[in-house]
């Protein structure tokens, strides 16, 4: 049963004038984002997403903010910001037939993940997220000896947004670290690859989140 504070907004976008098609194509995409996540979406959907909810006014009640969803909490979003930049890079768009970016399938499996673990990814979460840094980068290692290597700049996404608005998000490699080795992998090794991530990467959390203890 969906709760009353995660309901569409297609008829307040209705209110303000906006066209039929695309109040349609709001409903559609809210409902999809919804029920299995944003990962899947192609980036202008979820581009169309943002432009739509940030022309509706911020929802309030007498007991303060309402609770946010996993896709809404930060460190999802910080996720997603950085497989998105990814994703619409030069390097993934020329890719062959097959290829992937071993980086993508990393941060495909974390977010698959959240999604199925549901961590609170509260402040305590978010405070343990930091240990995955050292652990993609193994991943990382791994995989790369099984592709060719591009070049990706790691920071360029995350510095343009800080151009536009203030952000707290760090760097995903973390502070400092100036590597840009982005591996490519065929399909055979991508898959290894996402296997091997949901092993190391699920175990993780589960031990370490502590909104996963018992």
């Amino acid at each position: 049963m969906v709760a009353k504070d995660e309901i569409s907004r297609a008829e307040e976008l209705q209110a303000l004038g906006w066209p039929p098609e695309d109040v349609r194509r709001y409903a559609e995409l809210w409902d999809y984002r919804h029920r299995w996540g944003a990962i899947n979406l192609e980036p202008e959907d979820r581009a169309f997403l943002r432009k739509a909810e940030a022309v509706l006014p911020k929802r309030t009640t007498g007991k303060g903010s309402q609770k946010k969803t996993l896709q809404e909490k930060s460190h999802y979003r910080w996720l997603a910001f950085h497989l998105e930049a990814m994703r619409a890079s030069a390097q993934e768009q020329g890719l062959a037939e097959g290829e992937q970016g071993a980086w993508p399938i990393l941060l495909e499996e974390e977010l698959r993940l959240l999604e199925e673990l549901q961590p609170v990814l509260g402040l305590p979460d978010t405070l343990k997220a930091r240990d995955l840094v050292p652990v993609r980068e193994q991943l990382i290692a791994e995989a790369g000896a099984d592709g060719r290597q591009l070049s990706f700049d790691f920071n360029a996404a995350l510095e343009e947004l800080r151009q536009r608005e203030r952000s707290s998000w760090k760097p995903l490699r973390g502070e400092g670290n100036s590597d840009t080795s982005y591996p490519v992998l065929d399909a055979e090794s991508g898959a290894r690859l996402r296997g091997r991530a949901a092993e190391v990467l699920g175990e993780r959390i589960r031990a370490t989140f502590p909104s996963l203890q018992d």
